[in-house]
């Protein structure tokens, strides 16, 4: 569709709204197809999401989880308007302050606002899982670490079915062993996914985004997102003072909590080396690959836990470290 007739589109949804004389202004977006502007009118704002039905997008998800997060008390956006067959939401505007921005203008933040983003997911955790969604488990989360294999491996060393084969085989029962589908997990709980917001109260601090893809999964995987950070590196102590927060005030076996915590680990750490291959190959978005280093280095840690000591070794031997060759590779 062109631009025109979207652009047409967009202003014909706004005129269903108090917000039709706004001055529109573009938003950074994310790997997504959803596009966003600020709506800036009478000394207010607000938020609209372009997400088009024909580039594969649906908001429903976005209205149905932002709805169940602000039951809870959690700062997810308020919906304002939407035009769900259509693909636009107008949704409450949470400002500017990622995490990632408040803490590299001041790094004493770090501690606090981490504290915060825990909080958050213990509350999340707490409540009852939100109706409807489908299951994080094993039959899932094999095949998107298999990912991996697909893009990473297949657009530098070439593809293999038969190691991925293996690799899903061996990968299985430790999922099974160290995973349990018992709470709502949001996967994308990162710093460049929360908003920091100091006036507000508890865990209303923490503002929400980018939660459509929620699922019912294991305690510690949002965690795993937030700590080992695709995006920035997270310091050590703050990395070990959220875990034993988190552990202490869900009164969870240290040990346990810990193999769970790697085990989604690098299920999430191949996932994301996969997915950021295919996002610069197929594409075009080659900045992920300045990330990989990072992700490849979360999960060298995530294979030192004696939990993943049944695959460890031919992960390390299938995958190619992140040389220059590498990412040149996968830029190209």
């Amino acid at each position: 569709m062109p631009d025109t007739l979207r652009d047409a589109q967009a202003e014909a949804f706004l005129a269903t709204t108090a917000w039709a004389q706004a001055t529109r202004r573009p938003l950074a977006g994310d790997a997504s197809n959803r596009k966003y502007e600020r709506l800036t009118m009478a000394g207010e704002s607000a938020v609209l999401m372009d997400a088009a039905p024909e580039k594969g997008e649906d908001v429903r998800p976005f209205v149905a989880v932002a709805r169940y997060l602000t039951t809870l008390g959690l700062a997810a956006p308020h919906i304002i308007a939407e035009d769900t067959a259509s693909g636009f939401l107008l949704i409450e505007d949470l400002g500017d302050d990622l995490f990632a921005r408040v803490v590299a203008a001041d790094n004493s933040t770090e501690l606090a606002i981490y504290t915060a983003a825990t909080d958050a997911l213990i509350v999340l955790h707490n409540a009852t899982p939100m109706p409807g969604l489908a299951n994080y488990d094993v039959a899932v989360m094999t095949p998107l670490a298999g990912l991996a294999y697909d893009w990473y491996l297949g657009q530098t060393l070439g593809a293999d079915p038969e190691k991925k084969a293996a690799f899903s085989a061996d990968f299985d029962p430790i999922l099974a062993k160290h995973s349990e589908t018992t709470v709502t997990i949001l996967r994308d709980y990162h710093a460049e996914n929360l908003l920091w917001l100091p006036n507000r109260q508890g865990s209303a601090r923490v503002g929400l985004l980018d939660f459509q893809d929620a699922m019912i999964g294991d305690p510690s995987y949002d965690l795993v997102s937030l700590l080992m950070d695709a995006r920035r590196d997270v310091a050590p102590a703050v990395e070990a003072a959220m875990k034993a927060h988190y552990v202490a005030a869900q009164q969870l076996d240290p040990a346990l909590f810990d193999a769970q915590y790697h085990v989604m680990g690098a299920q999430r750490n191949l996932r994301i080396l996969g997915v950021f291959a295919r996002l610069s190959c197929r594409d075009g978005k080659t900045h992920y690959v300045d990330l990989i280093p990072r992700v490849w280095a979360h999960l060298m840690r995530n294979l030192e836990h004696p939990a993943l000591d049944p695959i460890a070794a031919r992960i390390r031997a299938d995958l190619p470290a992140p040389t220059a060759d590498v990412l040149e590779r996968l830029r190209r």
